[in-house]
């Protein structure tokens, strides 16, 4: 087999871009009386705006060009996402400065969409659109993939409990050894951060997939407040006579959830620390 590199690389690598923009908007359509618009959007329905600091991920993949060693040139991507989207949103009311959603909710469902019709006819070539991952702020955050069309949306919760690794089914020597200082008899305690995505088809006048407060509604009752400020072992019956180890908590958490929440369960993960994480697909 010959040492010589082919002048383009046989495997296809993946390049994720980040940029960010400020932007307020409102969920209030023009055309639709008060009353309208507080029965479509509920909660978020407001004629005023408010603002967010959105991070954008735009994910891309190709071959590698063994002569200049790229995909793509990193600049000319750049340059794309400033023209197409960075200069049309940033320090803008999209509901007013952006044609497109003078009708349409800004919901982060819709902005993926438009961000990806943008995108899609526009990148330089040779670098294909994979992905998209909007972030809203740090606790929710849509993502769209190109090849199946799927939107997602997760939203992040917090907890605190404490457990101790222990299995009834191995002798203390045994328990010890496999669980070391995790195994103390007084346990320890984490600040666990939990992450819930669903998937669905988007409303066609809200532009959301599910109510967010339904979403947090179920997770918080179901999960977050069964949970937070308890001793897994000592006050949870799912719990006992297993190791509560994140592994065994990540499941009982997407156990908990499938089927309960307004749009499909499509991820749950779960941070131990900030090291550490856990997940269970649908």
């Amino acid at each position: 087999m010959s040492s010589e590199r082919s002048e383009v690389e046989e495997r296809p690598v993946g390049l994720t871009r980040r940029v960010s923009f400020s932007s307020g908007h409102r969920y209030w359509l023009e055309g639709l009386t008060e009353a309208e618009n507080r029965s479509l959007f509920g909660a978020w329905a407001s004629p005023f705006s408010h603002g967010h600091n959105y991070v954008l991920d735009v994910s891309v993949s190709g071959w590698t060009d063994m002569a200049n060693g790229m995909v793509v040139n990193i600049k000319w991507i750049d340059d794309v996402l400033q023209e197409k989207i960075v200069r049309r949103f940033d320090q803008r009311s999209l509901n007013d400065e952006v044609d497109y959603f003078r009708m349409h909710s800004p919901s982060l469902e819709n902005l993926l969409r438009f961000i990806q019709a943008e995108l899609t006819s526009s990148l330089p070539e040779g670098a294909r659109l994979d992905r998209l991952k909007l972030e809203e702020t740090p606790l929710l955050w849509g993502e769209l993939d190109i090849d199946t069309g799927m939107v997602t949306v997760t939203r992040v919760y917090e907890f605190a409990a404490s457990h101790r690794l222990h299995s009834s089914k191995l002798t203390h020597e045994e328990n010890l050894e496999l669980y070391g200082k995790c195994n103390n008899p007084a346990g320890h305690g984490h600040n666990y951060v939990l992450e819930v995505t669903v998937s669905g088809e988007p409303d066609e006048r809200t532009g959301f997939l599910c109510d967010l407060g339904e979403l947090d509604r179920q997770v918080n009752d179901r999960v977050v407040d069964r949970y937070d400020h308890r001793n897994l072992n000592e006050d949870l019956p799912e719990f006992k006579g297993v190791p509560t180890t994140s592994e065994i908590l990540v499941l009982e958490v997407f156990r908990r959830l499938d089927g309960q929440l307004p749009a499909k369960l499509q991820r749950v993960r779960l941070w131990e620390t900030a090291r550490s994480s856990f997940e269970v697909s649908a």
